[in-house]
């Protein structure tokens, strides 16, 4: 791959997808998208770029998000951020809803790869006594359609369920030969979209949002890019409403429109 021929594949990207891939890391682009030249049958990776930029076949676009994206992900991921979020963050919305008279929970898991984040979601509001009379309405979106897909399907590996505690694993999983297939009760709970973090129409379909996870993702953008996605989070939350980002992510420099809560030594941002 030419520098050329990379600096222009990588604009496409960020332009596209507000994901920034440095100079350092051209033998990623190579490497990720060499098995699409080849299966294609071209010359090399400037075919490539002209197919994705003048093309008028869409899903050239999602095959390029599906193969630049990085999706290692399992279930009860981060689990500090889960248990805050299903205590004091639970009691607090819940509050808040007596006052006004709500009875619903909004969740969005804004970047829902193969769906281990959201479905982790769905389990410990059906595992809440005191979420059993709320309308529970999780939201979950990707930019790869692959994943999208792979996530509706519900179906996991060992590796995927290693941190699913054994009740919740014979509740809500069927086991057929390692391979575990989620129960239809927790797959109807969270409605599965392709959202561009960077789209302004896209992410204006979620609005009045409760708590928004999203985590390992700022990672990929530079400055302008992450402070676009974070307006946009900020504009689906409702008032007061909370962002959960990754534990090796921070928007300081960023944003001044969250304000950041120590609880249990976890960070969360608050709409301010």
């Amino acid at each position: 791959m030419t520098d050329d021929v990379f600096k222009q594949l990588r604009d496409f990207i960020y332009e596209k997808s507000g994901i920034f891939i440095p100079d350092n890391k051209k033998y990623f682009l190579e490497n990720r998208l060499g098995r699409k030249v080849q299966e294609k049958n071209l010359k090399g990776y400037e075919d490539y770029l002209y197919i994705i930029k003048y093309g008028s076949d869409k899903n050239e676009l999602n095959g390029l998000f599906n193969l630049i994206t990085t999706n290692e992900t399992f279930f009860f991921r981060e689990p500090q951020q889960f248990d805050v979020f299903s205590g004091e963050l639970f009691k607090r919305i819940t509050d808040e809803n007596a006052k006004s008279g709500r009875k619903d929970i909004r969740i969005w898991s804004a970047a829902s790869s193969t769906g281990e984040e959201p479905y982790t979601l769905a389990m410990i509001l059906l595992e809440k006594p005191e979420a059993q009379a709320l309308k529970k309405e999780i939201y979950a979106s990707d930019i790869s359609e692959a994943v999208l897909s792979s996530a509706r399907a519900g179906v996991y590996g060992s590796y995927s369920i290693r941190n699913v505690p054994d009740a919740y694993l014979k509740k809500y999983f069927n086991n057929t030969n390692q391979q575990y297939s989620l129960t239809r009760g927790i797959k109807s709970l969270t409605k599965f979209m392709k959202v561009n973090l960077m789209d302004d129409k896209d992410t204006k379909a979620i609005r009045g949002v409760d708590v928004i996870f999203c985590r390992n993702v700022l990672i990929y953008f530079d400055d302008k890019a992450k402070q676009k996605a974070v307006s946009n989070l900020y504009d689906a939350l409702r008032p007061n409403g909370y962002l959960f980002i990754g534990t090796s992510e921070s928007l300081h420099n960023v944003t001044r429109a969250f304000k950041p809560i120590v609880i249990n030594k976890v960070i969360v941002y608050q709409k301010v």
